[in-house]
């Protein structure tokens, strides 16, 4: 089985855009796809300036990507309300989705909807058990679980880092094939909003 290693965080915009490219290789049964967050932000307060930049940086995204991003976010980060972005929180969540049967990029996926086209607070407990739910977890087995983990995410985001160091990935989103314990790096970038080169890129590679 060829393996892609896909590094990236949650609060990640560009990572968000790449979700068409990560639909295709979940799609290939050739492929095991491994997600790798990386802690891009620890339960941090946004501030004005930096909100701005997110919103340039985020048009770039869509105008590159396709990526949509609702007018409920867009409003939250326009806002002079309090907005936190936290990494460990929704990666703890997509480890506590893979154990409770949800797969990783499911539970991402739904957390960057919540966040980049609800302007949902995806940073709070209740937001991401809300998800959970949505998904058809039980709310109790959901709870104990994101109790039981708390503290997984620290070790996963750190193991994360590790492997960044040792491929020599420096940022998100990356994605790495592994065949035959050669690594390559896929040049994501220029197969944005082109599905079908995309695809055939990843069947050359796994041939």
């Amino acid at each position: 089985m060829v393996k892609v290693h896909y590094f990236f965080d949650p609060m990640c915009g560009w990572c968000y855009g790449a979700t068409a490219l990560l639909d295709a290789i979940a799609a290939n049964s050739d492929l095991k796809l491994e997600l790798h967050p990386g802690g891009m932000i620890a339960n941090q307060s946004i501030e004005k300036v930096f909100r701005n930049h997110i919103l340039t940086s985020d048009a770039r995204i869509a105008s590159v990507t396709g990526a949509q991003f609702g007018k409920g976010y867009i409003q939250r980060v326009k806002s002079n309300d309090p907005m936190i972005l936290d990494s460990y929180i929704t990666a703890r969540a997509i480890i506590t989705a893979e154990q409770l049967d949800i797969t990783p990029l499911n539970m991402l996926k739904t957390i960057q909807h919540a966040h980049y086209i609800e302007g949902k607070q995806v940073n709070r407990a209740e937001v991401i058990e809300g998800l959970a739910v949505e998904l058809g977890l039980d709310k109790n087995h959901w709870q104990r679980a994101m109790l039981a983990n708390q503290g997984t995410e620290q070790t996963k985001i750190a193991q994360s880092r590790l492997l960044m160091q040792k491929l020599q990935v420096t940022g998100f989103p990356t994605l790495i094939l592994e065949k035959h314990e050669k690594q390559i790096k896929l040049p994501h970038t220029a197969y944005y909003g082109k599905p079908d080169a995309w695809r055939q890129l990843i069947d050359d590679y796994i041939q």
